[in-house]
């Protein structure tokens, strides 16, 4: 599924890792539907096979493969999942719900991309994922929240931030309702610094390694 226009640079050519519901998966198929992001999904690779994220790819007519680690050595198991990545000529990953620590190749470093739901570096790490985020930042006192675009490393939920949208935590906010406030900011964000590579070339994102937002901006800026 590819944006139609007329840029001189090809479209992103992205491979999506995930392990739950898609809905990242969607947004992005959608948003590549409405010519809003320049780029093609060529790869869907999904953690577990009993997921709405691998119905809704294979459902879109996109070529998806299930890999599990369970019982692989980690560095045996990412370079089977680099190995189909680069198969299918990806230059950008995108980690949309993607669960597991993955040992990243020279030649895809800062090209890893992850969307997490809280603002990096607070309520980030190994089980700090979906609703376990929301409710330790409720519990917290946390007055704000949002979600963080970076690039990956060799750890959970670090390496550079690229990008980060805010949201206010309301006093009667449930994990569920700052959920659905975190996830309408993370339909923005990611597409956003997508856009950034498809636009200003995937070296742009290399180059600064920052494109920090305010808690607001116009659709208009890129």
């Amino acid at each position: 599924m590819t944006a139609h226009r007329n840029y001189d640079a090809p479209p992103l050519n992205l491979a999506v890792l995930l392990s739950g519901s898609g809905r990242t998966l969607d947004n992005l198929l959608e948003r590549i539907a409405a010519q809003k992001l320049y780029a093609k999904v060529n790869l869907v690779i999904s953690s577990r096979e009993d997921v709405r994220g691998v119905v809704l790819a294979q459902k879109a007519g996109l070529r998806t493969i299930v890999s599990s680690p369970k019982g692989r050595d980690r560095s045996a198991w990412s370079c089977d999942i680099f190995n189909l990545c680069r198969d299918a000529g990806a230059n950008i990953v995108v980690l949309a719900g993607f669960l597991h620590l993955l040992e990243i190749p020279s030649e895809f470093e800062s090209r890893v991309l992850n969307i997490h739901p809280s603002l990096l570096p607070a309520f980030g790490g190994k089980g700090l994922w979906g609703m376990h985020v929301h409710r330790a930042v409720i519990e917290s006192g946390a007055r704000f929240s949002g979600c963080t675009v970076h690039l990956v490393d060799h750890q959970y939920d670090h390496g550079p931030i690229l990008y980060q949208k805010v949201v206010a935590v309301l006093d009667d906010d449930t994990p569920e309702s700052l959920a659905a406030r975190v996830f309408a900011v993370e339909c923005e964000a990611l597409p956003k610094v997508l856009q950034v590579a498809a636009l200003c070339g995937i070296e742009s994102l290399l180059r600064t390694k920052s494109i920090i937002a305010s808690t607001t901006y116009s659709s208009q800026e890129f």
